[in-house]
């Protein structure tokens, strides 16, 4: 069984760093979003650590690292500045509000653009955080002491109005719905996953889902109740009546990376015996699809915002429109050593970044 824990737990990560984890709960792909000039700084100035993560927060964006947050508007200007000791930083951010926690620790902070709403210590070794677009927030723990894993909703304001302890299985991570009424939560139970459905207002139970012999990576929950969940095999919906509608099988190939939405879902799928060789798509919650990018080389990071999708390669960067279709960027781009991060911005500008850098990149 701790073989099957260790396993999904760095597939999770694994697939989840590609894909810009820390930053997918931006809100929808807006699909009708045109290209707008925009105001950007050359290069920002984050200096809290390393290890740093990023998110777009209303206008401004946000940024964690091992010593702390930092919240920069786009030319460049300090707004919000807070020193917290993390080992593994991580950041989720909806709607004007961010989360940032440490991965295996204990610390968490809700913050908005120009102030610390909450501090939070979880009880227990933390797993994920999610946001939904009310500013609660679901925190994911492990306590080996009691249960083997606990989900917390927390409100806008930072306190506790719900707590689910699973006495068996390993939480990945949770969904709250648009309406603060259930909660959703991952995790796996024996050879496979589930998904476990909460009422807020009850301690019952209201569905399970179970996947047996495959692993669940990621769920979002959808405003009209069903749960849309993506496994190393396919895309598919989790329907009121608890059955799987499937949208999108990955029998072609290997499942890369991905960016998991509402409206639109980004996938990374390759030839696992040709290279890098493989395809990027843009995917509906019906399964349409509303386009796809070929790509011949190593993914790094990918991320998207306002109808743009960047995506970082190992010595290039591209952008990408609704429709998969190429926007060609304003300069030529040469591509710093070291950096490991994008960040979609907003009206065709991204950020690139390391450990030590971080610079805008904007298109034509």
């Amino acid at each position: 069984m701790f073989a099957i824990l260790l396993i999904a737990a760095l597939a999770y990560v694994a697939i989840a760093y590609i894909s810009g984890r820390q930053s997918e709960m931006l809100g929808a792909f807006d699909i009708l979003s045109r290209l707008q000039a925009i105001e950007m700084a050359d290069e920002f100035d984050f200096d809290i650590g390393r290890s740093r993560v990023f998110a777009n927060i209303d206008k401004s964006i946000a940024a964690v690292g091992t010593l702390g947050i930092q919240v920069l508007r786009a030319d460049g200007t300090e707004l919000l500045r807070d020193s917290c000791r993390m080992t593994n930083p991580s950041i989720c951010a909806q709607n004007g509000r961010a989360v940032a926690y440490d991965i295996g620790g204990t610390a968490i902070r809700i913050f908005s653009e120009k102030e610390i709403i909450a501090s939070i210590e979880a009880n227990g070794s933390i797993n994920s955080v999610t946001i939904n677009r009310n500013g609660w927030i679901s925190v994911c723990t492990q306590d080996s002491q009691s249960y083997k894993g606990v989900a917390t909703v927390y409100d806008k304001q930072g306190i506790p109005v719900y707590k689910v302890n699973m006495a068996s299985g390993y939480i990945l991570t949770a969904a709250l719905s648009p309406d603060n009424s259930s909660l959703a939560v991952l995790g796996l139970a024996g050879e496979g996953s589930k998904v476990t459905v909460y009422s807020l207002d009850s301690e019952d139970v209201d569905r399970i889902f179970a996947l047996p012999g495959e692993l669940l990576l990621d769920i979002r929950y959808l405003s009209g109740g069903e749960v849309l969940a993506i496994s190393t095999e396919s895309l598919f919906l989790i329907n009121k009546r608890n059955e799987m509608d499937t949208l999108f099988e990955f029998d072609q190939g290997r499942l890369g990376g991905f960016i998991l939405n509402p409206d639109i879902t980004i996938l990374h799928i390759y030839d696992q015996n040709a290279g890098y060789r493989g395809r990027v798509l843009s995917i509906d919650k019906t399964g349409r699809i509303y386009g796809e990018a070929a790509i011949d080389r190593e993914i790094v990071s990918m991320s998207m915002e306002s109808g743009y999708l960047s995506i970082m390669l190992t010595d290039s960067a591209l952008f990408f429109n609704s429709l998969m279709e190429q926007v060609p960027l304003a300069q030529e781009l040469f591509l710093a050593a070291g950096a490991t991060k994008i960040l979609s911005l907003r009206k065709g500008t991204a950020l690139l970044a390391g450990d030590h850098f971080a610079y805008s990149i904007k298109t034509a």
